[in-house]
């Protein structure tokens, strides 16, 4: 900061260390704000809140960064960008700073599931050196607590648009005396999980569309009699597993717009405009009606199992002719609830874009209050 004229701060974000660390901090002329709530996210979300500066730069104090080498990430800042990440993949990784399993495996698969998720172009998700506007961060509303805040922060960024850019870094080993405090495995899923549920279309809407459209080639096949591949025969069996396939995707494909539009109404996710126009064209009353659709295709398919048991004299029936009818029947019937109960649900979600928010509340009872002074002065 000397070097090259910059008005700044050191600021340690502490949650609990023992080893008197903070004392030297402080006799080093460092700033030490206490955090009360353990973990990795709470700590970093401390400082930022603590920090006087328009800029600030966040990294572990293991040793692990060149704290004299932040410039770049500097000049990123003042050219306008949100977000600066560093790249060890790019800087360089010493012999012995990360562990072959993060190196190789963690690291670059968690990575590239972040860029294929999400329209980001870093190539390093989990860099502990990273820069960003202050004022930006904290508009994100971060909420983990733990490993995967460096993940949340890189995902809400990409969303919502902001300036996100990526310089060289180098890693150097950990200088502490003790084990880290991550936990490979346990970490990894944190990550792993936390981008899986901010991307309801990975999570659900894909493989639920797949898992449908397989289920409703096989299951139409099959209605019409067996199908033979090969010296495979497929049968009424697979027609009863092809049925099981299109309910679950389906289910699946539903899933994801309900979480779409509830977590753009709490603020998780941005608002999709695709999400919101497919919910104003399917309206509470095209879902009834398509559900009612999809229940008396059911119910006349239920009818025609009857006539079929009708015409053997209410015997005993062949599987292999009746499931034929009795199972598409009964998936008809099930979807048809599924959308009714779905276009519900949605309907219930949009209650809440109708509603007046706190401000709108607010303004038209100052608007009230306005106005009733003018009535009392008048009189």
């Amino acid at each position: 900061m000397e070097e090259h004229g910059i008005d700044g701060e050191v600021l340690i974000a502490d949650n609990g260390s023992t080893d008197g660390s903070q004392q030297l901090a402080r006799d080093a002329g460092a700033r030490v704000v206490h955090v009360d709530e353990k973990g990795y996210g709470n700590a970093l979300m401390g400082g930022i809140r603590a920090a006087r500066g328009k800029y600030v730069i966040m990294g572990d104090a293991d040793d692990s960064y060149d704290f004299t080498a932040l410039l770049p990430f500097v000049e990123q800042l003042r050219d306008g960008a949100d977000l600066v990440m560093g790249n060890r993949f790019k800087g360089g990784i010493k012999p012995g700073a990360m562990p072959p399993l993060h190196r190789y495996l963690g690291n670059p698969v968690l990575s590239f599931i972040g860029r294929l998720f999400f329209p980001s172009a870093i190539g390093d998700f989990h860099c502990g050196l990273r820069g960003f506007r202050r004022d930006s961060i904290l508009r994100l509303g971060l909420q983990t607590g733990g490993m995967e805040f460096a993940s949340e922060m890189v995902v809400k960024s990409t969303l919502q648009g902001l300036d996100v850019r990526e310089v060289p870094t180098t890693l150097s080993p950990d200088g502490r005396s003790r084990p880290p405090h991550l936990r490979s495995w346990r970490d990894g899923w944190r990550h792993l999980r936390f981008l899986m549920l901010y991307s309801p279309k990975w999570l659900f809407f894909i493989p639920g569309f797949v898992l449908m459209v397989v289920g409703l080639v096989a299951g139409t096949a099959l209605t019409f009699g067996p199908v033979r591949i090969g010296e495979l025969a497929f049968d009424v069996d697979t027609l009863v597993g092809a049925s099981a396939a299109v309910v679950i995707g389906f289910q699946a494909m539903l899933f994801a717009v309900f979480t779409k539009v509830y977590a753009a109404e709490e603020g998780f996710l941005p608002e999709s405009p695709r999400i919101r126009k497919l919910v104003s064209i399917v309206t509470l009353e095209k879902g009834l009606v398509v559900g009612g659709l999809l229940a008396l295709a059911g119910v006349v398919g239920l009818v025609m199992s009857l006539v079929h048991w009708q015409v053997r004299s209410f015997g005993q029936l062949d599987p292999r002719e009746s499931l034929r009818i009795v199972v598409p029947a009964a998936t008809a019937l099930i979807m048809s609830f599924q959308t009714i109960f779905a276009a519900l649900f949605v309907s219930i979600l949009g209650i809440r874009r109708t509603r007046e928010s706190s401000i709108d509340v607010a303004a038209k009872a100052a608007e009230e209050a306005a106005e009733r002074v003018t009535r009392e002065q008048r009189v």
